[in-house]
């Protein structure tokens, strides 16, 4: 994974979340119950914090309406200036009944970006056929960018790979801080 440094840190360490903070949301009925151990939360929460964003362990809830209700309280209950700039939830994204991941994270967004869904398909299918079954958003709420990662550590760590190089741009265009001259 990249440790890409942003020329524009205000706190001056060149870590590209410095001063930001990050969230991430679990969706596992079998992990919430103490059933199972979470195996892509602690994944995403190193991948953060060794990005520089102030990370706090992951929230794990269970399939459906716990979702929803983790992601109102995080973009929409927080006061906007204390939102994390990025939340990474990973589960409930396939096809069984209470699997409702994107379905909670799609009303809370104001624009989608489902060619970041597209290009996490395409690497999951280099490993997997069922890579496609994961029905995903990304998109952005006012100055938070919210991506679902599959549930399994293979489509985790694909997502990873893809969002990593990607990070730095999609932070700057939701921050507004792109350095691409005049908008016409």
């Amino acid at each position: 994974m990249s440790t890409a440094t942003n020329s524009d840190d205000s706190q001056g360490d060149g870590l590209l979340g410095a001063g930001r903070s990050a969230a991430v949301i679990i969706a596992s009925t079998s992990a919430a119950r103490g059933e199972a151990a979470d195996t892509t939360g602690p994944i995403l929460v190193d991948w953060l914090r060794g990005r520089g964003y102030e990370t706090p362990a992951a929230i794990v809830v269970r399939d459906g309406e716990p979702v929803g209700q983790a992601l109102r309280e995080l973009l929409v209950d927080t006061p906007e200036d204390e939102r994390p700039r990025i939340i990474v939830t990973s589960g409930g994204t396939g096809l069984a009944p209470d699997d409702r991941t994107p379905e909670f994270t799609a009303e809370l967004l104001e624009r989608q970006s489902p060619g970041l869904i597209y290009a996490m398909w395409r690497k999951g299918l280099e490993a997997t056929a069922s890579a496609v079954m994961s029905r995903g958003v990304a998109g952005v709420r006012g100055r938070t960018f919210v991506i679902n990662f599959p549930g399994s550590k293979g489509g985790v760590t694909d997502g990873i790979t893809v969002i990593d190089e990607l990070l730095e741009h999609i932070q700057t265009s939701v921050e507004d801080t792109t350095d691409h001259g005049p908008r016409v």
